[in-house]
């Protein structure tokens, strides 16, 4: 495999959010952060023109983030050593890329 310190992307469902794969990609060199698992699509009734990425709640090892983009949210499971402030400002930092 490639670099032993970076995280690996789980592609387990063929619908993502569009865009979605790209910037959980420039997460995942975030140092910290082991594995990514894009999950559940759904739909929702407020709009969100921009995609973002929200800390949900933590789970076992990490957190449950909710991408969101037009009306659709799509579930991520983010296992990480990193504490909840530092997980979102790194969000912060690849959304405003």
């Amino acid at each position: 495999m490639g670099n032993p310190s970076r995280g690996r992307l789980v592609l387990n469902h063929s619908t993502h959010i569009p865009g979605l794969i790209p910037l959980l990609e420039r997460l995942l060199q975030q140092e910290g952060i082991q594995t990514i698992t894009p999950g559940v699509i759904g739909a929702v009734r407020a709009h969100s023109p921009k995609l973002r990425l929200k800390i949900s709640v933590p789970i076992r090892g990490g957190f449950k983030v909710l991408a969101r983009q037009g009306k659709t949210v799509q579930e991520v499971f983010i296992l990480t050593s990193l504490s909840q402030e530092v997980l979102e400002s790194a969000i912060a930092t690849v959304l405003a890329k």
